[in-house]
């Protein structure tokens, strides 16, 4: 198939690593001339979301479609699938392009007695952090085993995220594609160098996933080289805030933790000298990759496909939960930086080579044109 494609993106919240790449992707279907729309969660109606949905909304010439999507089971599970079906008829769309767990059922479910359009979908971690054993885990992996009949491929950000897919669900029948998410050149342009910086910098969503009770632990005893307490400014949002708040004040750390609520990743890597990610589930995070082009070394856990991403330097990734490991690795950091600067180095030349967001948006495009050539 040759000229401009029509594709429909679903997706249920616009947060995270999830809405940074159908952004992305977004952005970049719509400069090669594409047309692109996108179907997401009428539930979440916040003000960041609305603000985040208006800065797409030039790029999204098909639309943006406020439909609802629960979390996890409700009444949208019925109706919204029905509904994306008859948006892509309205918008004679070619692809149909599920993201996330939800994203993912919809997008296949409308495709269903359709020849017309072509189904992909990207797992982005989504049903992969399910535990096999949970009535969730049993429910949405059962989901997917029957949804690969209507499934033309499976986009996977890592390899990681492919081998769980087929150790925890199922070995894909369709076919499957490994693609990297990607920066933008102008991520890599040098920090301006502030004052009075922080020592660490978490950039993410406040919930136990993204390990920030860990990290609050290993923050109790760390300390500079001269002594005093060492800082971290802690930027995102989530569902646990609370919860983190008050154990911050329960472990006295009030004065050396600084909660900033969701700000611009970059704006806030320049309080801090190095950055932290103490994830226990990840797919392919972006903030790694995002902490490491703007230079700062990055303190990891050796979880999901973050190896992937520095590969070359693993050996320094920290086992996941483990606040005392954690801490040894941040103190290492604080003790000889010079060392932590070497492993960035490293890890910079890495990401500059891998990971692309033009190659990204190039590889996803032409698998959409193979898919639909086969279908």
């Amino acid at each position: 198939m040759t000229g401009s494609l029509r594709v429909l993106q679903v997706m249920r919240a616009p947060v995270g690593g999830l809405f940074r790449h159908v952004a992305d992707l977004t952005r970049g279907l719509h400069a090669r001339g594409h047309h692109v729309g996108l179907v997401v969660d009428s539930l979440a109606g916040d003000a960041q979301t609305g603000d985040r949905l208006a800065a797409l909304k030039q790029f999204a010439d098909l639309g943006i479609h406020l439909l609802p999507m629960p979390r996890l089971l409700g009444s949208g599970d019925l109706s919204t699938p029905l509904a994306v079906r008859r948006l892509a008829r309205e918008l004679d769309a070619d692809i149909l392009h599920g993201h996330g767990a939800k994203g993912g059922l919809y997008a296949r479910l409308a495709r269903l007695g359709s020849n017309r359009t072509a189904s992909l979908y990207t797992p982005h971690g989504g049903v992969l952090h399910f535990g096999a054993g949970s009535t969730s885990g049993k429910l949405f992996h059962w989901l997917e085993r029957r949804l690969m009949a209507q499934t033309d491929a499976l986009i996977f950000e890592s390899e990681f995220a492919r081998n769980t897919y087929a150790r925890i669900i199922a070995e894909p029948t369709c076919r499957t594609e490994v693609i990297f998410n990607g920066l933008d050149p102008a991520e890599f342009a040098p920090l301006s160098q502030g004052e009075d910086k922080h020592d660490f910098v978490f950039v993410g969503e406040l919930r136990d996933l993204k390990g920030i009770f860990p990290l609050i632990e290993a923050m109790t005893r760390l300390r500079r080289p001269d002594g005093d307490a060492a800082t971290l400014v802690m930027a995102g949002d989530g569902p646990q805030r609370s919860a983190l708040e008050a154990r911050i004040a329960e472990l006295s750390l009030g004065d050396r933790v600084r909660l900033v609520g969701s700000q611009p990743a970059r704006s806030v890597f320049a309080q801090a000298r190095f950055a932290v990610v103490p994830s226990l589930a990840e797919s392919l995070p972006y903030v790694v990759m995002e902490a490491t082009a703007a230079r700062l070394p990055v303190v990891a856990t050796h979880v999901g496909g973050i190896p992937e991403i520095c590969d070359g330097t693993t050996d320094t990734l920290v086992t996941p939960g483990d606040a005392e490991a954690l801490r040894r690795a941040m103190q290492a950091m604080l003790d000889q930086p010079e060392m932590a600067e070497a492993e960035m180095e490293k890890r910079l030349a890495r990401v500059r080579a891998q990971f692309s967001v033009e190659t990204m948006v190039e590889r996803i495009a032409a698998l959409y044109r193979q898919v639909l050539r086969q279908s």
